[in-house]
């Protein structure tokens, strides 16, 4: 048998240069059964299908039904948008089975997540952690306490992932934006129910969902109803040593603690549309959505040697419901006019409770008992007017106001009584954002090979807290022009290229501004007197009101090759300037809460100055059979990023932004077999170890993650499949360091932990 290569220098480079990144890891290459990642192969949209008449097909051979679904695909939604976008659809969501949208996003090119292997954690893209990446839902930010692992896959439609800024979604996205869109209403006819089981170290996770799409009359009005209900039971290992030397390297003292916590979870999700076609062109649309979770968490340590305590009891149990009902009203006003007004309103509410006991050679030394309740109030407006000029013109106008409120309170007990030292500091909080934004943009289609998108955004944000002794009183405003361009190097728009240049920023968090202190346990005050000194790994926490938001100045450059088979070949250039950024800085304070005279180590936020980051990004997704003729029509998806940052007034080498790893890539691959009804793939996700120093003081380190993740799925009948998956098979040790290095001391903390395989196993049923 003859093979036939058809490669371009480019098509080669895309495609190698992740191989050729794993490969630096000194891994062994992964073995095409075993982890070669996979993806199942795009298919053509259906409406684009031609239909054999049932005469012309031989009498051995089945027809196969076609299920017609509409709409464009991924790969066409992302060549006609102007700004660079990728989109997620339905079918890679629930390709692997992920019981956490953190799982699904850590494959998309330069998305990393936090926390351990398998686990999801927070949403970073080009690795900027501490909100650089705009989290929306539905077009919507959430209030706070709420996160994308509260979100189960089954209730998300689609993903929408922009690279830049754009006047519509915002510019609070340094980084970029996340837009999940939840469930629609008649994508297609639905009744579907889907239940399982997870099994991590011996413990197991059930789930069920249900989800229903429909028609309410005749007249095009529709709903969706998805429900799940999941529980959670976790078991870990704690393990940290902490080791303090001087300068010469000369241990001077060494702390161990070690035990186990474990956290169990129940929780409870609903989202849902309802939409009525009121006339031509008019239609009216409300989404209810709702979280309900509840976890409990306990722990026993010992430490050694035993300076406040030489054991430790923890308990705990925390309670987060979230309520939001938002409206939709589309008008067409004339045959190129839309006018749209959104709506809604919500609360969330989170209560908490935690106890904690600690003994000394066997006696009862302290307990703390901590009691916290906080309340959310918010509602968004927005409306929206597009037309549609014959110049090629498409102008989009807008106005959008939000606010959201806070009312919180705390009591804390020590051995029983209120803690004297927190006094002045006072238990009850409530504090307000009101968030004010104006736009325009223009898309213009110049021609069939230039498209270009001008967009201004003015946005206000005031912030307000009447906390005892520390109210704040904080107001920003930015403008953020933006620019984006498409050039379509032929005319059937298989290669183009992509241009930004943009302007966004990231605000300063209500917790950052609100300078109310918080006491760390470690070292607090004995009762009835104020603090003594605390050591510098143990600081103080503290807000800053006069924190500033940070600008960023970006531009970006990309290439696009869409290949016939479906998929595309890209690489994207990236670059970031940012000022005012916020860090947070540890140093020693005279504060009230002190002795006289005696200074405590305090962290609390600050504007140090400027930083930059820039990247490529490349990303290569193809059939197989579109580069050697004779191969099996294997799916494969590959992405690897390079990421640089440099943050000014701090040494290097290691002056990075806050969690910045230095690369990340994907290898991946499924395949449908032939002559059965399943489908296997495989993944691979690498993230290099990584060190940032945070600060002239620290240097936090985290290790290599390299995260191997399979599935095979049985399609037992047209309505029924079983999917088998498994997330971080090849479980490593997930270590975590600090180093603080003062005028006379070192002091290494480190974090010791285990990870582990996360078995699902999944039946989807459709009524």
């Amino acid at each position: 048998m003859q093979v036939h290569l058809r490669l371009n220098p480019l098509s080669l480079a895309l495609t190698l240069l992740p191989l050729s990144a794993l490969a630096q890891t000194a891994l062994e290459p992964p073995s095409p059964t075993a982890s070669a990642p996979t993806r199942s192969a795009p298919q053509k949209p259906a409406a684009r299908q031609q239909a054999k008449p049932a005469g012309d097909a031989p009498a051995n051979e089945k027809l196969e039904r076609v299920e017609i679904t509409g709409g464009a695909s991924d790969d066409t939604v992302r060549r006609m948008s102007t700004a660079s976008k990728i989109v997620v659809t339905r079918e890679e969501i629930e390709r692997f089975g992920d019981s956490t949208l953190g799982e699904v996003l850590k494959r998309l090119p330069g998305v990393t997540s936090g926390g351990r292997p398998g686990r999801g954690g927070d949403v970073r893209m080009r690795g900027m952690g501490g909100g650089y990446t705009q989290i929306l839902v539905n077009g919507e930010r959430m209030p706070p306490g709420f996160s994308l692992d509260q979100l189960p896959p089954e209730q998300v439609e689609r993903i929408e992932v922009l690279r830049a800024p754009t006047a519509e979604h915002g510019a609070r996205a340094v980084a970029g934006t996340i837009n999940v869109v939840l469930r629609e209403a008649l994508q297609r006819h639905l009744n579907e129910v889907r239940t399982g089981l997870g099994v991590e170290r011996g413990h197991v996770t059930p789930a069920l969902s249900w989800s229903r799409n429909d028609k309410l009359d005749e007249r095009g009005g529709a709903y969706n109803l998805t429900l799940n209900a999941m529980k959670t039971d976790r078991v870990d290992d704690v393990h940290t040593i902490v080791s303090t030397e001087d300068l010469a390297g000369h241990l001077q003292d060494q702390q161990t603690t070690l035990g186990q916590s474990a956290e169990r979870r129940q929780a409870l999700n609903l989202t849902g549309r309802l939409q009525w076609r009121l006339g031509e062109g008019d239609n009216l649309s409300i989404q209810p959505f709702a979280v309900v979770s509840k976890s409990g968490s306990s722990s026993q340590i010992t430490q050694t040697p035993g300076r406040l305590f030489d054991a430790a009891s923890t308990s705990g149990d925390n309670k987060f419901t979230m309520l939001r009902l938002n409206s939709q009203w589309q008008k067409r006003v004339d045959e190129n006019t839309r006018l749209e007004l959104r709506g809604g309103f919500g609360g969330a509410q989170a209560d908490g409770h935690s106890l904690r006991q600690e003994s000394l050679a066997g006696a009862a030394t302290r307990t703390l008992d901590d009691t916290s309740s906080s309340r959310d109030r918010s509602y968004n407006l927005v409306g929206k007017l597009s037309r549609q000029l014959e110049s090629e013109h498409s102008l989009v106008g807008g106005i959008e106001a939000e606010g959201n409120t806070r009312d919180s309170s705390r009591t804390s007990l020590q051995n029983g009584l209120p803690r004297p030292e927190l006094a002045d500091f006072g238990d009850n909080l409530k504090a307000s954002t009101q968030r004010l934004a104006v736009y325009g943009q223009d898309e213009w289609e110049l021609n069939k090979q230039w498209s270009f998108y001008a967009g201004l955004r003015w946005e206000g944000i005031t912030t307000k807290s009447d906390a005892a002794n520390y109210a704040v009183s904080n107001r920003s405003s930015v403008w953020t022009p933006l620019l984006h361009a498409v050039w379509k190097l032929d005319e059937k728009s298989r290669d183009q290229l992509r241009m930004s240049l943009t302007r966004s920023y990231r605000s300063p968090q209500l917790n950052d501004l609100i300078a109310r202190p918080s006491i760390n346990n470690e070292y607090p005050c004995p009762l009835g007197q104020l603090c003594g000194p605390n050591q510098i790994q143990y600081a103080d926490r503290a807000g800053n009101p006069g924190l500033k938001p940070e600008l960023a100045t970006g531009l970006e450059i990309g290439f696009e090759h869409y290949l016939s088979k479906g998929g595309l070949l890209s690489a994207n250039v990236f670059y970031r300037q940012i000022h005012d950024l916020i860090r947070t800085q540890t140093n020693l304070e005279t504060v009230s809460w002190a002795l006289p005279g005696v200074q405590r180590w305090v962290s609390r936020p600050s504007n140090i100055g400027e930083a930059s980051t820039a990247g490529i990004e490349l990303e290569a997704k193809f059939r197989l059979d579109e580069f050697i003729s004779e191969a099996w029509p294997v799916n494969v998806r590959s992405n690897l990023s390079l990421f640089h940052s440099n943050v000014d007034g701090i040494p290097g080498p290691n002056n990075k932004l806050d969690q910045q790893p230095r690369a990340t890539a994907n290898l991946g691959a499924d395949y449908r077999l032939r002559n059965l009804p399943l489908s296997v793939g495989a993944s691979l996700n690498w993230t290099p170890a990584n060190t940032v120093q945070e600060s002239l003081l620290q240097a936090n380190s985290t290790p290599r993650k390299l995260v191997t993740d399979a599935f095979v799925s049985w399609n037992i009948n047209m309505n029924t499949l079983l999917r088998l998956s498994a997330s971080n098979l090849n479980p490593l040790d997930y270590n975590t360091a600090s180093l603080i290095s003062t005028d006379t001391q070192r002091i290494q903390t480190d974090n010791l932990g285990r990870t582990f395989t996360n078995w699902q196993l999944r039946l989807e049923i459709k009524l």
